[in-house]
């Protein structure tokens, strides 16, 4: 299962990678489109992981530094919460990008409408029920991939017995 500090994470890297390899023609969203964006991103309960992106950089480098020197650890503690401090400014550039992602593909009515979405009651309740759903439908996804393979595996002896093999 992945969690939802993973989740925001390859969420940003995704979003990352979708706004650089954008093709030199598109066009730059408008600073009200961004700003819609942010707000969908907001009202879906999102924003909160992109703000983890920069400190769980610095600590994943750090770890990087303490597996060559774990007699290092004090000083690399103090310099990541340095790093985290000197980067605070940072921490709101993933969702930047998101929201650019956003909003380079949708319009601003579109973004408008989105938002409304999520405002109203039937929005409200898809962003509460739409990670458990997911979760749910993953978990049965599982199963039932795990009972096809049976069949698969099953179906694949059956023909490979045909033809003399015995697996």
């Amino acid at each position: 299962m992945i969690t939802c500090a993973r989740s925001a994470l390859l969420l940003v890297l995704a979003a990352a990678i979708a706004v650089l390899t954008l093709p030199a023609y598109a066009q730059q969203p408008s600073p009200n489109a961004i700003a819609l964006a942010k707000e969908i991103i907001t009202l879906k309960g999102s924003a909160g992981g992109y703000n983890g992106v920069v400190p769980s950089v610095i600590e994943r480098a750090k770890q990087v530094f303490l597996q060559t020197n774990f007699s290092l650890s004090r000083d690399l503690n103090e310099v990541a919460a340095k790093l985290r401090t000197d980067y605070a400014s940072r921490t709101g550039d993933p969702l930047n990008d998101a929201a650019k992602l956003y909003a380079s593909r949708f319009t601003e009515q579109e973004l408008r409408e989105v938002a409304a979405f999520y405002k109203s009651p039937v929005g409200k309740k898809v962003i509460t029920e739409e990670a458990p759903l997911f979760e749910r439908s993953m978990s049965e996804l599982d199963n039932w991939a795990s009972k096809f393979s049976e069949e698969v595996i099953a179906k694949m002896r059956a023909e490979m017995k045909k033809r003399g093999h015995d697996l």
